[in-house]
């Protein structure tokens, strides 16, 4: 991988590890960050790290951008030669797909949709060679998904499944992005999966909404008291299909303050899981039977 550095102002420097998402790159940018933090640059006031890339803010008065730059170079090394694991959290998320509400919300925006005559589920099927959208659904929860990056929006997770890289779902953005977007949806554009933390605009597909409020800034929902945002770069998702009955249940529970995530520490190692994928992944999945 060939790490480019760009200045952006007088107050950022932006790090990409690569132009393509990989877990290799995630690893690259994680460890660097990690490394950054520890160095305790005078001057560093902000370090926020991306799907394969970070960004670092300073303040220029403190450290001159060429000197920023030259301590990222140094830190460079330091990354590659990490060790590619991490002690992480993989968690089980409830998923009513095809259901009426992104349903109702896809139907009133098709005219900004690549294929009008059908449901953003249709096109994925097609366009990933299923021959429907029932297909695409069992492909999309049958494996567990890396977290590599929370942001966009406040508590947004952009989710990378874990794959080999012949057999990654792909899915464009509509053409023109939405007005509205159900909070909670579950979303979909280029290699990443998504969960729209918060009702607005949005221009990744729809396949579903989750019961499971992921953000709360006034801390009100019983697990996110100790923090309003419930991902974190690193975490391992395992979507399981719900219907109507189950989700309106988990809504009510989560609504009385009662429920609570299903979720296990797990083990990640990045080797591990390039020698072994389909084994990997069934480990981290039997996890979640003792949760």
């Amino acid at each position: 991988m060939k790490t480019r550095y760009s200045h952006g102002g007088d107050e950022h420097i932006f790090v990409e590890m690569d132009e393509e998402m990989s877990l290799d790159a995630f690893f690259k940018s994680l460890s660097m960050t990690n490394a950054l933090r520890e160095a305790k640059i005078d001057g560093v006031t902000e370090i926020c790290p991306a799907n394969a890339s970070c960004q670092v803010k300073f303040d220029p008065d403190v450290i001159a951008p060429d000197a920023m730059l030259e301590e990222l170079k140094k830190l460079e090394d330091v990354a590659e030669a990490a060790e590619k694991r991490m002690t992480t959290r993989i968690v089980e998320v409830p998923v009513f797909y095809q259901d009426p509400w992104t349903h109702e919300t896809l139907m009133r925006f098709r005219e900004r949709h690549q294929d009008p005559s059908g449901t953003d589920l249709d096109y994925a099927a097609k366009i990933n060679g299923f021959d429907n959208a029932e297909g695409f659904i069992a492909a999309h929860h049958a494996n567990p998904w890396f977290v590599s990056m929370v942001g966009f929006v406040s508590g947004l997770p952009f989710l990378y499944q874990l794959v080999e890289r012949e057999r990654q779902l792909q899915v464009p953005k509509y053409l023109r992005p939405r007005t509205d977007t159900p909070k909670q949806t579950v979303g979909y554009g280029g290699c990443f999966s998504c969960i729209y933390s918060v009702r607005g605009a949005g221009g990744y597909q729809m396949f579903g909404i989750t019961p499971m409020t992921i953000f709360d800034p006034k801390q009100e929902v019983s697990y996110l008291r100790d923090f309003m945002v419930f991902f974190r770069p690193g975490d391992i998702v395992k979507f399981s299909p719900i219907d109507r009955d189950e989700y309106d249940r988990i809504l009510k529970e989560v609504e009385a303050g009662t429920y609570t995530p299903k979720i296990a520490e797990v083990d990640f190692d990045l080797e591990a899981f390039n020698a072994d994928i389909a084994g990997t992944n069934a480990k981290l999945m039997e996890a979640l039977d003792g949760a």
